[in-house]
């Protein structure tokens, strides 16, 4: 199981192809939305859930392990954005384009956004390499994806890791 933790104990557990499909839709709305250093930066910790490259049954992380920004605005701008990214997702954006039908996306974005909601990000205690660096930040295009991929850390986004 793939585990992505919120606050006060709460958290998201999802199999394997939960988990891809949770990524995919999300990859969409991150893709569509981030402007800012910190959004990038999320990309980048996104397009590192793709279990094609990590392994099945160990990617995940946790809210209060990233990095949310210097002052309580920076930490509300980046929740902002993951809220709007959830909401987006929630859309079914570009949803039409996945080669299958994703039956338990909008269960588990919801229980997400709900977590991310209730997430104080100022409480949040930063772990070591938890949150992509602003070199790390995925600013690259997959151009047949139309979807940021994984640069720096390996040329592909995660629709190319899949095979599709």
């Amino acid at each position: 199981m793939n585990e992505f933790e919120g606050g006060d104990g709460r958290h998201l557990s999802m199999t394997n192809g939960g988990t891809a499909v949770f990524v995919d839709v999300l990859t969409f709305a991150v893709s569509e939305l981030a402007r800012e250093p910190w959004d990038f930066r999320f990309a980048a910790l996104l397009s590192l859930q793709d279990q094609n490259i990590m392994g099945r049954g160990v990617v995940g992380f946790a809210l209060d392990e990233l990095d949310w920004g210097d002052s309580p605005q920076d930490a509300a701008a980046a929740k902002d954005f993951l809220l709007r990214v959830l909401d987006l997702a929630l859309s079914r954006h570009r949803w039409e384009e996945l080669t299958y039908e994703p039956p338990r996306a909008e269960g588990y974005l919801r229980t997400y956004r709900s977590m991310v909601e209730d997430f104080d990000p100022t409480t949040a205690k930063p772990g070591a390499d938890a949150l992509p660096g602003p070199h790390e930040a995925a600013m690259a295009s997959c151009v047949r994806h139309r979807v940021l991929n994984a640069l720096p850390f390996w040329e592909a986004c995660v629709f190319c890791t899949e095979g599709v």
